[in-house]
Formats: structure tokens, sequence, C-alpha cells
């Protein structure tokens, strides 16, 4: 049974420039709950914790604290009304011991000097209140990722904090760190503690959870005690109504079937990361699109940067046109033919700064080396070239990239990738943040890619988009493999039902 209301908005809004972030959300946390936010990317997850903790400051609505209207200025206000946060990565000194973080800034002294004796007493009796034990004058860097957020969890109770939010803190952790979590929360919860937990994670969600809320394109979709929230009804609140039957098109236009009976091209077999994603098969064969699907957190964009070298895998092979290769690297990665469309275009796609043409020409670039300059007449041709041919819409191949509109960014980065000549293209949310005609019109040029011989790895949180353009998709549920789609078994319905934990 719950506890009083601690933590309330009414009618919270928040926009920055060109956004709503937040629009009228009502919020309630009660103490001795567990409270989950879920929602896409996007749905205004972010911003509400950072409205709730000091972050940002709200533009209308109202933040109430055991019924008394408040407005957070600072993160450390936020602090004092008895509010920490634990985010997805420690936000502890790795080079201090354990007693050392739990008491950062706040170290009793004795006699003008501090009071090692009472600090790690002290640290020892905040981890008790935790069922925890630890050595608490080793380096914290000595211990793992779950023992440091236990570490982060007892400075925030020996702070006396009230409300507890936490930020995917299971996103790095395995699923016996993940059972272990559970239980300092469910003590800390008897204890009295109101816990905002955020996850993409639907099995935690259900394990952990008391009431969720549901959060998109900046609105609340819903309030929902967990018992009465049938999780196929979870998958829809969060990501929206889809049609019911959704057109292949490709495999209308009658594109992609040269490709039937060719050998794979790509072949992942138990490729895996601790903590990423769980050993995965996947295979891809020339002019084919194979999509995969799932919540975001589900582990696609950790597949798609195993694949690409990005992160190192911990197991499993990957063979390319029949040899085995090593993908440690971007590098090794493009040296085999495979190109990439980073989710955040603006972070780990466009370099800002640089023109269309610097930016269409850079991989191709570093394939061959600096040492072997392509020269200014080469690049103008390549990127005049692929200008005209994905239609990108600028005054000229000079124009800094960061004054073209998001859909032509994406173009830019897909040129990019084209100009290595490519055997595969990891695409991962190439339509997210375009107007609709720009997202048809990229997903045009790719299925026309793809019918010239081009593998196609199609990462999308819309799940009609993939199943639009795809020959096969793999669902992804909680980092693991859980299925892969193929002929008349695709269909939107079976993919909800298998994100939400159902059978194929």
């Amino acid at each position: 049974m719950t506890g009083p209301l601690v933590l309330e908005t009414l009618g919270l809004t928040k926009s920055f420039p060109g956004v709503h972030a937040l629009r009228n959300v009502d919020f309630r946390l009660y103490a001795g709950e567990v409270h989950t936010l879920m929602g896409q990317n996007g749905a205004g997850k972010s911003t509400l914790i950072n409205v709730l903790t000091g972050v940002h400051s709200h533009d209308a609505g109202e933040i109430r604290v055991d019924g008394r209207s408040v407005r957070f200025a600072a993160p450390l206000e936020a602090e004092a009304a008895g509010i920490r946060t634990l985010y997805q990565e420690v936000n502890l000194c790795p080079n201090l011991s354990v007693a050392e973080n739990i008491f950062a800034g706040r170290q009793p002294r004795r006699r003008g000097a501090i009071d090692w004796k009472a600090i790690h007493a002290g640290a020892k009796e905040a981890l008790a209140q935790l069922n925890i034990s630890l050595d608490v004058t080793q380096s914290l860097d000595t211990y793992p990722i779950a023992v440091q957020q236990m570490v982060a969890i007892a400075r925030a109770v020996s702070v006396d904090a009230r409300v507890l939010i936490l930020d995917e803190p299971t996103s790095s952790l395995d699923d016996s760190e993940v059972s272990k979590l559970f239980d300092v929360l469910r003590n800390l919860k008897q204890s009295g503690i109101a816990i905002l937990f955020v996850t993409h994670f639907l099995e935690q969600t259900y394990a952990i959870s008391d009431r969720i809320t549901v959060m998109r394109n900046g609105e609340r979709e819903g309030e929902y005690l967990a018992k009465d929230l049938p999780v196929d009804e979870l998958v829809r609140k969060m990501v929206g109504d889809v049609p019911v039957a959704a057109e292949r098109t490709r495999a209308a236009a009658g594109q992609g079937t040269a490709a039937d009976h060719s050998s794979p091209r790509f072949d992942m077999r138990g490729l895996g990361r601790r903590g990423a994603v769980q050993p995965i098969d996947l295979t891809l064969e020339p002019g084919r699109i194979v999509g995969l699907a799932g919540l975001l957190g589900s582990g696609r964009t950790e597949t798609a940067r195993l694949l690409f070298g990005a992160d190192r895998a911990d197991t499993g092979t990957v063979t390319v046109d029949g040899k085995s290769v090593k993908l440690g690297s971007p590098r090794h990665a493009v040296k085999h033919g495979i190109g990439y469309c980073p989710e955040d275009r603006k972070k780990e796609g466009i370099v800002a700064a640089l023109s269309i043409r610097e930016n269409i020409v850079l991989a191709l670039q570093a394939r061959l080396g600096w040492w072997r300059p392509l020269g200014r007449a080469k690049e103008k041709r390549i990127a005049e070239h692929y200008m005209k041919a994905l239609g990108i819409r600028a005054r000229d191949i000079e124009q800094p990239i960061e004054l073209l509109s998001g859909g032509n960014q994406q173009k830019v980065v897909l040129a990019r990738w084209l100009a290595i000549d490519p055997k595969m293209l990891i695409l991962d949310e190439p339509t997210r943040g375009i107007d609709v005609a720009a997202k048809f019109e990229i997903m045009e040029r790719v299925m026309q890619l793809c019918a010239k011989g081009l593998g196609i790895l199609l990462i999308s949180s819309e799940i009609s988009e993939v199943l639009r353009v795809s020959d096969r998709i793999a669902v992804l549920r909680d980092r693991r493999k859980v299925a892969e789609l193929s002929g008349d078994a695709l269909d939107e319905h079976a993919v909800y039902r298998l994100i939400a934990g159902g059978e194929a």
C-alpha cells in the first residue's frame, strides 16, 4: 500500500526552440511506490526528469512537493527538497574510495580534520541499509558497475532522500545484477521512499512497478496500475496505433527477386556483448532489406554498433562473402564494405562546421588514407553527383551542412556511405525527426539502392515503416532476438505480440 502524495505536477509545459517537449503533463508520485515512466525516444521522459530536478525550468504549470508549490532553479535546490537522481552513467568519482564517494562534499570533521573513522562507519551503515557489505576503503573503480550503482543509491539514502529518480539504471547490468538492484529498490520502497523508475525494458517494468505512466509526443498518454495494464496494451499506448495492414511496396513492385537464392553476404553467428545485447544470429543477402524491430532499449542500436565495430563484441563471429572477418573498429567495417548511418545524425552523423562536399567525401577519404588526398576536383564531382542523385536541396555543395533541413542532412549522411560503394548499409532510424515527404523520399531511395544489390539492415521505431520495406524482420526484446519473421508472417500484429512478450 502506497503512502501520501510526495511529488506532483499539474499542467507542466516546457518548450525549446521549435520543439514542444512537454504539454500539460500531470504526474503523481507517492511514498512507498515504484512508479515507472515509459515512452519512446522523444516522448518527453528526460525533459520531465530535468524539470523535476531543476536542470530546466518549466514554462507553465506547477510542481508540488508535499502539496507545496515549488520551482527549482538548480539541481541543488531539488536535492535540498529530498529529490535525488541516479543516471544511466554512474555520476561518482571512480578514483575515490567507496566511503569518500558516499560522503563527498559533506565529510564529518573532528578538531578541524576529516574524521575518517566516522566516514568509514557511516558508509558501512548506509550500505547496510541496502543489505550490502563492502570494503568501503577500496577505490570505487575496483568494483563492477552494478556495485557502483548501489554505492550511488547508498549516497542518496544517506542524505535522507525522499524521492529517488533512476534514469535507465539497468542498461549496463546483466540479469543477476538487475535482480540485486530490484531487491534494494523493494527494500527502499518498504522504508517509504518514492521511486521514479525510467526504463525501456518491458520485463523489468512489470517486475518492479506499482504504477506506470506512459508518455508520447511530449504528453501524458495515461497513468495505470501495472497489474491492470497488459503488456501488449502498454506497447500500443507507447507507439500509437498503426494501420491494420502494412503494404510491402518492394514485393508489390517485384523488386529484389533476383537475390532470392543468393548466398549470404553477411552472416553473424552468436555476436554479442555483455550488458549490451545477448548473442544474436543474423544473415543478410545482397539486394535484401532486413529490419530490426523492437522498442528502444531492446538491443537494436547495440547490434548495429557491434556489426560496425563501434563497440567490440565479446562473443561470436562475422562472415563476409564466405570469409571470416574481424570487426574490431569502424575502420575494419568500412574496409569490408559496411556503412553506418547512426541514430543521432547531429551528434554522430554530420560534422556541422563542414560543408556538404566535405561531409560527403569524409568516409571515402578516411578509407583511402589522409596521405592519399582525393583532390578538390574529384571531391566536387562526387559531391555534385550525389547531391543530384539523392535530391539534396541546398544552395551548392559548399553550403555548411548545419544550415540544411533534417531530411537533407540525412541524405548527405547517406551519400557519404554510398560514396564508398558499400556492400551493406546499416540505417539506424533513418527517417527520425524529418517531415513526412522527406521520409517517403528517403525510403524510396533506399529501396532503389537495394534493388541494385545493396544489402540493408534497417532499424526504425515505426513498425509500419519496417514492415513496408523489409524482406525479413528480426524482433528484439530486452537485448535478445526473440524471433525472425518473413513471407506471410510479416504482420504488424505478430510483431507487436512478440515485442510484448508473446509467441511467434
